[in-house]
């Protein structure tokens, strides 16, 4: 199913590293032909320095040519440019790695940075030698080294522009490591810096000064670059689908998601479903609570789906369209089985299959047996796309899992559940309309006393987003 990857659509606001892992799972998969995607892994290997891999693509593409004698020059530039820029990152990692002087090192930089030249005659321009050996280490593959050598610089360093390439930098370099939990710590220090600075600084280009874009545009290209790269580590952390709910269900986040990348709602979507059942257990009261967002997630997720239908959709999102909104279960089972293809395919999700599709199918269990007081077993297993014997011991796990136990009870002479569901109280029903009513109220009263201030005309027109990825510290 080519056309439902999404692999040609994030790529663009990747760094040209953390693609390489999206391609080769292209390779695996099949659904493009293979001579294509290695055309594209080389076109992106030929802008590092891991020259080995791009000769051994040349020469899969390419059997029987000769390898460009440029590879051979710029490997000979990258060896003495490796020996040059470590000798210099060494000096300074020989003092600030002195017992004396990390005892010695205070919160305030500008301190440490006195501290270092008047002791050490160290200077920023020398410490900046950190960040160029960092990123030249990450540009052949060491990402291991990358990352240490960032996390020293971003430490030391008073220079804003490049701290924020370094946040980027460290971050590629923890996904591609494999180390989640730093990963997640880096992920979160990023979008709090991201939020909270100024915007204008969060994405360096190499146009003029009066050319960058305007603070609130910046900030939504940094937001956007950063919810794509947020997907590696929110499939990858233990707790990763619940925090990318926190995180994209958020007013900011859900805005970006809405104006510049539409389909990261497949993620939204897709985290969304697997929530679902551990939100409805019972079993885990001992875990840590779950927050309204998470709890309410599915009902948000459905809102935005339905909004934003016209220039996004697809199995995923169009499968709680059918079950939520047209309430078709006949529909929602043809796009289960859709979704069950895409989301095999999909870099992200691949590995959440089989469980994607058991709180998919426990969301049409709980939508049909809320509309139903007698249901017969053998339709609603033909629902779930089980067998008959498959669907019934499914559906006696999910009632005893569940809170669902508490309201129904199986007939099995009969084959059929009865639901004994009491209604809800009418107090509590208008109770739950208008919890959020104040909080709104507040939120429509800033917003009308900010329309109110003056703002500049051409800060309140919304662009197109366009260009600007974010200046990081990787190749």
């Amino acid at each position: 199913m080519a056309e439902h990857d999404l692999s040609k659509t994030i790529i663009p606001y990747l760094d040209r590293h953390l693609s390489f892992p999206l391609l080769a799972h292209l390779a695996e998969i099949s659904i493009f032909p293979a001579e294509q995607v290695h055309v594209a892994q080389y076109e992106l290997a030929k802008g590092t320095n891991m020259f080995d891999y791009a000769v051994s693509l040349f020469e899969q593409i390419y059997p029987g040519e000769k390898v460009p004698a440029e590879f051979d020059l710029k490997r000979q530039n990258a060896v003495s440019t490796n020996e040059r820029l470590q000798q210099e990152a060494q000096a300074v990692l020989d003092v600030i790695e002195n017992p004396d002087v990390a005892q010695a090192l205070r919160q305030d930089k500008n301190q440490n940075l006195q501290y270092l030249k008047d002791n050490y005659n160290l200077t920023l321009e020398q410490i900046t030698a950190l960040y160029n050996f960092g990123q030249f280490q990450y540009s052949y593959g060491n990402y291991s080294g990358a990352a240490d050598y960032l996390y020293h610089f971003r430490v030391l360093s008073t220079d804003n522009d490049l701290n924020t390439s370094a946040h980027w930098g460290k971050l590629s370099s923890d996904i591609l490591t494999g180390r989640w939990d730093v990963a997640l710590e880096e992920l979160n220090t990023l979008r709090d810096a991201i939020d909270s600075r100024n915007p204008a600084s969060l994405l360096t280009s190499a146009a003029p000064a009066n050319n960058l874009p305007e603070p609130a545009l910046g900030q939504l290209h940094s937001r956007t670059w950063l919810s794509h790269w947020s997907l590696f580590v929110y499939f990858n952390h233990p707790q990763g689908r619940t925090l990318l709910l926190e995180t994209f269900l958020a007013p900011t986040y859900l805005n970006t998601i809405q104006t510049s990348c539409p389909w990261i709602l497949r993620y939204l979507a897709a985290a969304a479903i697997l929530s679902r059942k551990a939100t409805a257990s019972t079993s885990g009261a001992s875990t840590t609570p779950l927050s309204s967002r998470v709890r309410n997630a599915i009902r948000e997720v459905v809102k935005v789906i339905q909004t934003e239908e016209y220039q996004y959709h697809d199995p995923v999102t169009s499968f709680l369209k059918e079950l939520y909104i047209e309430f078709d279960f006949e529909a929602a089972q043809r796009e289960l089985t859709l979704a069950e293809e895409v989301v095999g395919n999909d870099f992200f999700l691949n590995e959440f299959k089989e469980e994607f599709l058991d709180n998919a199918r426990y969301l049409i269990s709980e939508a049909y047996c809320r509309i139903h007081q007698k249901i017969d077993i053998a339709n609603l297993s033909e629902r779930l796309n089980l067998s008959r014997d498959e669907g019934e011991k499914w559906i006696v796990n999910l009632i005893r899992e569940t809170r669902m136990g508490a309201d129904a009870k199986i007939d099995l002479e009969k084959n059929v559940i009865e639901i004994n569901r009491p209604p809800l109280p009418i107090y509590q029903t208008v109770i739950e309309k208008t919890r959020q009513l104040a909080v709104r109220t507040q939120a429509l009263g800033v917003a009308v006393a900010r329309a109110g201030q003056g703002v500049p005309p051409q800060q309140q027109q919304q662009q197109k987003l366009e260009g600007g990825a974010p200046a990081v510290a990787v190749s």
